[in-house]
């Protein structure tokens, strides 16, 4: 995936898409090779963290007991960014999103998909250069995946390589290329 690209992994469910992610994330190890993100190896999640890698994961990865501003501002503090600048980051980040409205609900009082919301808003914040979201769109309508696949064209266009995987064939059909995945295997149509 190079950088300023949008490339979709296609795969039926246990196909591997997620496994897929989670190495380039670092949160897996690959059973053989190695990962490389801009040249770099990385071997674990610090080493992920290191070559500018955020993820959007299934299933959103939110932190309960924090409000949708914080959830998006941990990790931008984490990151280094000033503390005088990370909140502001956290709230355009959301309201990019069509977040506004819920910078001070907890995760518990808001719908799935602005759950899902929150959780790109959280790893868009962080300019990372490469970007990857792990079925995006799964919890959201139509309005709201358009939305979201603005975002992630967007920091595309920012210069980030954004490598999706989805089971939405408007979303796959919204990147650049899409590959499928079957049984581990990366195939181009």
């Amino acid at each position: 995936v190079g950088r300023g690209g949008v490339v979709a992994v296609a795969g039926r469910s246990g196909a591997g898409t997620t496994a897929l992610l989670s190495g380039v994330a670092g949160i897996v190890r690959p059973g053989g090779g190695q990962t490389l993100v801009g040249g770099r190896a990385v071997d674990g999640l610090e080493g992920a963290v290191a070559a500018g890698v955020a993820l959007i994961p299934q299933g959103n990865g939110l932190a309960a007991m924090l409000t949708a501003h914080e959830n998006v501002l941990l990790p931008l503090l984490a990151r280094g960014v000033p503390a005088g600048e990370a909140p502001g980051q956290a709230a355009a980040a959301l309201d990019a999103g069509g977040l506004g409205e819920v910078h001070t609900h907890r995760v518990e009082e808001l719908s799935g998909g602005q759950q899902q919301r929150v959780a790109v808003a959280r790893a868009l914040a962080v300019h990372s250069p490469v970007l990857l979201a792990d079925e995006p769109t799964s919890e959201l309508d139509h309005v709201n995946r358009e939305v979201v696949l603005r975002l992630l064209r967007d920091r595309a266009l920012a210069g980030a390589a954004v490598l999706m995987a989805t089971h939405d064939p408007e979303a796959a059909a919204a990147a650049d290329r899409v590959v499928h995945l079957d049984d581990g295997v990366l195939t181009s149509p």
